[in-house]
């Protein structure tokens, strides 16, 4: 029987034994703006977003991290997300300063302290991830706003970074919003 074609297996009713090079299914590449460079707690809410993306079989897949350039950082950053079913931003603090002055040389100059900036690459990656039309899931920690990170700027509900001080039941509620999300994420991927 060893000498038999798959062919002549199949028709006698037995299915050939596919070659499986590993056991893990194709994941679906999913484009993250996450800075290169972060704390220690920092660190700790990527492991989470991290990890949340493995339960989904979702490729994280960002420049610096996965993929690194070539060419012109922001013509890669538009080739990756090309080839991405959706984006993750994990706004983090990259620039803190602890006074400055908001508007300044304007009619609505403002003296603002504790201020938390994200890197601009979120901005940028972020526009590009709408513009090409990905379901987009956004994270921030406290105190950082403006641009994407503004309640309203689109669609997409901004959600608190995810902190290893999470109880069960925001574990869950945290998971339930990666699973609706990853829904949409699929339905692009596969259509």
């Amino acid at each position: 029987m060893s000498g038999l074609s798959s062919i002549t297996r199949i028709r006698r009713g037995r299915k050939p034994k596919l070659c499986r090079c590993d056991n893990r299914s194709m994941q679906v590449p999913v484009f993250v703006s996450c800075p290169s460079k972060l704390n220690d707690e920092q660190e700790k809410s990527r492991k989470i977003v991290e990890r949340e993306l493995q339960k989904l079989n979702l490729e994280w897949r960002a420049l610096g991290r996965s993929d690194y350039p070539t060419e012109l950082p922001l013509r890669e950053v538009y080739i990756l997300a090309k080839h991405c079913a959706g984006g993750v931003i994990l706004g983090s603090e990259q620039t803190y300063a602890p006074s400055g002055i908001r508007k300044r040389a304007t009619k609505e100059e403002k003296a603002v302290s504790d201020i938390r900036v994200p890197t601009a690459w979120n901005h940028l990656e972020a526009g590009m991830l709408f513009c090409l039309g990905l379901p987009l899931l956004v994270f921030r920690e406290d105190a950082i706003s403006d641009g994407i990170f503004d309640p309203g700027v689109t669609d997409v509900f901004v959600h608190p970074m995810p902190s290893a001080s999470l109880s069960s039941t925001e574990r869950k509620a945290l998971s339930s919003v990666f699973q609706k999300w990853q829904a949409e994420v699929r339905t692009r991927y596969y259509s």
